[in-house]
């Protein structure tokens, strides 16, 4: 099957469906080098280091996507702060608050 059949022109949405679960079975051998005491601790908290090593570069990767995320959210609020101020202001004063 070409690349083109599991793109959204082949097989529309489940085609991206099928790529990512395709991508998520496939596994790559790979070699890298710890600390002892690193792996010790590692595998306190199970033994299967792949699949807890997955785990936390997923979550890792997740935690710098979320920062990246709200530091543009705070860009946007920065940027329009003096109009959403204005507005809150605004609002505030319709309310009877006494």
């Amino acid at each position: 099957m070409s690349n083109l059949a599991w793109t959204r022109e082949g097989y529309g949405e489940f085609g991206v469906y099928l790529r990512r679960w395709y991508n998520h079975l496939m596994r790559v051998k790979t070699s890298i080098t710890l600390p002892r005491e690193l792996l010790a601790r590692l595998d306190q908290v199970d033994t299967n280091r792949s699949a807890l090593l997955e785990r936390a570069a997923n979550a890792y990767l997740a935690a710098i996507e979320r920062e990246d995320r709200d530091r543009k959210d705070r860009e946007i609020i920065d940027r329009n702060a003096e109009r959403l101020n204005k507005e809150a202001l605004d609002t505030l004063s319709y309310q009877d608050l006494a």
